[in-house]
């Protein structure tokens, strides 16, 4: 199986699907330790590319990525737009056209490398970079001992799940949740928890 552009798209409606489905959950989890709105700015950013997909006949998955990202820029507010959005573009620019799992692998580690370069985050800093680490460890070793695509793809979900649930003894030392301190000990990052949402996708949509 390749990651092609049917597979792209695919994989960022079956993203706004969970996110839409999701949203309470992870404004939960924001109002806790943040702003209250990573949520609702997820899913009005979300709503937001599937319309601009639906204008689109892209010429192959990087341009649905991109676009994806470049949307998420423009409509969404905080920091998860930017985060996302950058992550989105880097993929689509390491997938101009189809891609085997090794090379969506590269495109995954373009995208957490876009993710820590605007945040200036690290492991363990309770971020989004929590979850997409152990995810793009987990694909990367499946697909080193052969691994297919869907395989990959789910051992990056399971990964992103478990780093995501990892964040809740962490100290933040990044955004807003850093303010609170000690008192942001306790609580699972919305960040991590939407990016568990993005692999756990990924997985799915690969499955079938």
């Amino acid at each position: 199986m390749e990651f092609d552009t049917t597979l792209a798209e695919a994989w960022v409606r079956a993203t706004a699907a969970a996110v839409e489905q999701e949203q309470q959950r992870l404004t939960e989890l924001d109002s806790a330790i943040g702003d209250g709105d990573h949520g609702s700015n997820l899913q009005r950013g979300f709503t937001a590319v599937l319309t601009a997909l639906d204008g689109l006949d892209p010429a192959g998955p990087g341009e649905v990525l991109s676009r994806t990202g470049s949307t998420l820029i423009s409509k969404v507010g905080g920091a998860s737009g930017p985060l996302y959005g950058k992550a989105f573009r880097a993929l689509g620019s390491a997938l101009p056209g189809p891609a085997g799992p090794a090379a969506l692998g590269e495109a995954l580690a373009a995208g957490l490398q876009a993710v820590r370069d605007l945040g200036r985050a690290e492991p363990g800093d309770k971020t989004i970079v929590d979850a997409w680490t152990p995810a793009l460890a987990a694909y990367r070793a499946a697909v080193a001992d052969g691994a297919d695509l869907p395989r990959a793809a789910a051992a990056a979900a399971d990964a992103a799940g478990q780093g995501a649930l990892d964040t809740v003894p962490l100290q933040a030392r990044k955004g807003r949740a850093s303010y609170l301190g000690p008192r942001s000990v306790g609580h699972q990052d919305p960040g991590a928890t939407s990016t568990a949402l993005l692999f756990r996708a990924l997985a799915e949509v690969t499955a079938h």
